[in-house]
C-alpha cells in the first residue's frame, strides 16, 4: 500500500498486511503495527498528541528508547495539527534518531468523510524528517478505531517520501536512505511504545479532565 493508497485503511476489518515491514516496488519501505489499547478511547489518543512536549513527558512513553523532546508550534490549546515536534529517540537499535514530526491534517491523506461509517474515531498524520535539515523523508498514519475494551491502531510508516530537500525519489536512493533493518527497528519501536501509552494514558487523561 503507498501513500495514495492510504483510503484502503478505511475498508471493513482488516488488510492482509498489518504488521511488519515490506519493500514496496517504488523503493518506499512500508512499516506497520497495529496495537490494541485497554481503557482508551480515539479522543484520549488525540488528546495525547496535543499534550506531549517536554523530555520528561515524551520518556514516560518509552523511557529506553525515547531521550528528548520539544515542541515548535502552537502547544496547550489541544490542537497540535501543524506544529512540529522534535523528537530524538532510538529505533529499535542503539542509534539516536533527532527527527521533526510535522502534524498535517489527516484530510490530506485519507477521505474524512467516510471516518465515521468505517468506525475510525481519530487519526494523526505527519510528516518526518531529520532535525536540522532540509524538507521530508517519509509519511505516517496512526488510524483509530473505538472498540468495545478501548480501541486499536494501525499505524503505517512510509519511509522514502522525500520533499524539499536534494533526495531523488527512485528506488535506489529509498534503499540507501532508508535499509531493511530501519523498519525492522520501528515495527518493534512503534508497538512498543504504543503498548506503554497503554498502560498510563487512561489515568493521566483522568488526571487531566477530572
Amino acid at each position: 500500500m503507498k501513500p495514495e493508497e492510504a483510503n484502503q485503511l478505511l475498508q471493513p476489518g482488516y488488510l492482509p498486511f498489518e504488521a511488519g515491514y515490506q519493500r514496496l516496488d517504488n523503493g518506499i519501505l512500508l512499516v506497520a503495527a497495529r496495537s490494541s489499547l485497554i481503557n482508551v478511547k480515539g479522543h484520549m489518543i488525540d488528546w495525547w498528541f496535543s499534550y506531549v512536549h517536554t523530555t520528561e513527558q515524551y520518556k514516560q512513553w518509552h523511557p529506553e528508547d525515547h531521550v528528548y523532546s520539544d515542541w515548535i508550534g502552537e502547544r496547550g490549546t489541544g490542537n497540535y495539527i501543524g506544529g512540529t515536534h522534535i523528537a530524538h529517540e532510538r529505533l529499535g537499535g542503539d542509534t539516536v534518531h533527532k527527527l521533526k514530526i510535522n502534524f498535517r491534517p489527516p484530510a490530506e491523506l485519507l477521505a474524512i468523510e467516510h471516518f465515521a461509517a468505517a468506525g475510525v474515531s481519530t487519526a494523526v498524520h505527519a510528516r518526518l524528517g531529520e532535525d536540522g535539515a532540509p524538507g521530508w523523508t517519509a509519511k505516517m498514519v496512526h488510524l483509530v478505531r473505538d472498540t468495545p475494551y478501548g480501541c486499536e491502531m494501525r499505524s503505517r510508516f512510509w519511509l522514502g517520501c522525500f520533499a524539499d530537500n536534494h533526495l531523488q525519489n527512485d528506488y535506489d536512493t529509498r534503499v540507501r536512505i532508508y535499509p531493511d533493518e530501519v523498519g525492522i527497528g520501528l515495527q518493534k519501536h512503534c508497538h512498543e511504545e504504543m503498548s506503554i501509552l497503554g498502560q498510563f494514558l487512561p489515568e493521566l487523561y483522568k488526571s487531566q479532565h477530572g
